[in-house]
Formats: C-alpha cells, sequence, structure tokens
C-alpha cells in the first residue's frame, strides 16, 4: 500500500503575500496534520515524501516526529508539475510509503491511474488532508485506489 495524501488546509491563497511555496498550515490544517499522523503511523512502513511547498512538508512533520524519520522533498510532487513525475515516484518507493501533494496533481494522478487500469474503489474524495490508498500489485503497478475523507478535528 501507498498513501497519497493532499495536504492540510492552509491559510488563504489570496491573502498571502509571498512566495506561495512558503504558505504554512492555518491551526485547522495544524490539527489534521496532528489527526492524519495517528491514523498513518500504524501503516507507515516506507518513506515520507512530500512537494517542496510548505504546507506539504508541515502536512508529514506529525507524523516525521512519531515515527522519526525524515521527510524527504520530491519536486515531482509540486503543484503544476504533471502527473508523470508522480507516476514515476508511485514506481519507485517502497510499500508503506505516504507522499503529500496538492489539489491539482492528486486528480490527474488518480485520472492517470485509471486510464492505465486501476480501480476506483468508493467515492472519491479531493478535500485537503484526504487520503488516496494505493493498492499495488507484484509488478508494481497500482491496480486498486481508495479515498479516505480528512479526519475529524
Amino acid at each position: 500500500m501507498l498513501y497519497l495524501v493532499r495536504h492540510a488546509k492552509a491559510g488563504e491563497r489570496a491573502a498571502w503575500r509571498g512566495d506561495d511555496r512558503l504558505r504554512p498550515l492555518s491551526k485547522e490544517g495544524r490539527r489534521q496534520a496532528d489527526a492524519l499522523a495517528r491514523l498513518l503511523a500504524r501503516h507507515t512502513t516506507g518513506e515520507l515524501v512530500s512537494s517542496p511547498y510548505e504546507r506539504c512538508v508541515q502536512t508529514l512533520h506529525p507524523l516525521a516526529a512519531v515515527l522519526r524519520l525524515p521527510v524527504r522533498d520530491d519536486a515531482r510532487l509540486a503543484e503544476g508539475t504533471g502527473f508523470e513525475g508522480a507516476l514515476d515516484l508511485l514506481a519507485e518507493v517502497p510499500d508503506g510509503s505516504v507522499l503529500c501533494s496538492h489539489g491539482d496533481l492528486i486528480p490527474d494522478t488518480i485520472g492517470a491511474l485509471q486510464r492505465r487500469g486501476c480501480e476506483i474503489v468508493g467515492e472519491p474524495n479531493w478535500r485537503k488532508a484526504s487520503v488516496w490508498v494505493l493498492q499495488r500489485n507484484a509488478d508494481g503497478q497500482v491496480v486498486e485506489a481508495t479515498a479516505w475523507p480528512p479526519p475529524d478535528v
């Protein structure tokens, strides 16, 4: 299994002054990140990989603290990069890895997986702090995807 997380809630994009890559999580987003850590700690056995954007890295920090693992930045998970790099990354990381990305990249990546034969189980969930659980077959191909809703905080 792999876990593809949409970053938790961040401050309003329109209200942020400065480089959007540095926009942090809001108070509610920090609570969501803490809740995601509690949820994912028992499932995570691989790497923690994040978009280099601050809000994504901060989403994984509580999980990293619990597991005593580093969060590795990967530009293939950044906004506006397209799904091809994300697909490559999904093929590279070990089972049990958690990846954090954005609201443009995740739907595009799930759509690309579906076009490649991945079955979507249940209703999609694109909200902030939602988690896509991705099941790979023995060849490493993602064959099933299920969305978990954001944690209640």
